[in-house]
């Protein structure tokens, strides 16, 4: 099978890695980033240097694939560039490229926005409340739109994202003993890059299509799971001010039941601090 990893950073890395070593596919990785070849090369068998808004760039890695993983960051902040212009670019090009039969987009919970905490799931009606959200839910309009009988479109919808390299003490030492807005009643959806990876080829092998939550089983509220790594790791906890009002602009409490009725068995259903 060929498969095309646009935008392979932490997460790309991480599922080229898993099906060189688990499935001998050849894998086609593109960066917008020419020192990031060497590192790439040991991921994959090709290596592309492209800007997700250059046609014939991403043509070049799209072409004569089975499967496109699209696994783009916003570097700098620039959602727009990054997220909208590559779905939109990737969206053009597909008509013109018969062997493509799966799209798989990792974006994330954030288009839900904020329910005070309600459970939400697949089938709720989303409420982006940032610019930034506003951009990956527009983003996942351009990308179904390209599903037809022969192409199908998976959405999975992540929570924040932790894993080696990028464990959650080094994601939040720094306000360790810092006081905080809000009570921390906020809920806090999160995924290891483990069971990312495990979901994105489950997506693959069982041909997904339509959007999927990706997030563990913990749905802690912000104050505990602040709590429990802070003394996991012997730092002084976060307080709270109540009479400031929290700056997250979403809490929603995401359910995870459609990948387990699709078949996946969560590798780290709670947290690892």
């Amino acid at each position: 099978m060929n498969i095309a990893i646009i935008g392979c950073g932490y997460v790309g890395c991480a599922v080229a890695k898993y099906w060189q070593e688990k499935n001998n596919f050849v894998v086609t990785a593109t960066t917008t980033t020419p020192a990031r070849i060497s590192e790439l090369e040991t991921v994959s068998q090709n290596v592309i240097v492209t800007k997700g808004n250059d046609y014939e760039g991403l043509k070049a890695a799209l072409t004569n694939q089975d499967v496109v993983l699209l696994t783009v960051s916003a570097k700098g902040g620039d959602y727009e560039t990054a997220y909208l212009q590559t779905a939109k670019t990737l969206v053009s090009i597909l008509p013109e490229i018969s062997t493509i039969q799966q799209v798989i987009y990792t974006g994330s919970y954030s288009v839900y926005g904020n329910r005070n905490g309600a459970v939400v799931d697949e089938e709720t009606i989303v409420n982006p409340s940032n610019p930034n959200s506003i951009i990956m839910r527009q983003t996942e309009e351009v990308l179904l739109s390209a599903a037809t009988e022969n192409l199908r479109v998976c959405i999975l919808r992540l929570g924040g994202i932790y894993g080696p390299g990028r464990e959650l003490i080094k994601i939040f030492k720094r306000v360790a003993g810092t006081t905080r807005p809000g009570t921390g009643d906020d809920i806090a959806n999160w995924i290891h890059l483990d069971d990312i990876v495990g979901v994105i080829d489950l997506a693959r092998e069982d041909n997904w299509q339509g959007i999927y939550n990706v997030v563990d089983d913990a749905h802690l509220i912000n104050r505990e799971f602040f709590a429990q790594l802070f003394a996991k790791h012997n730092l002084p906890s976060i307080s709270w001010d109540a009479s400031q009002e929290s700056n997250r602009p979403y809490n929603v409490w995401v359910s995870n039941q459609k990948i387990k009725d699709a078949g996946y068995e969560l590798i780290h259903p709670q947290m690892i601090f």
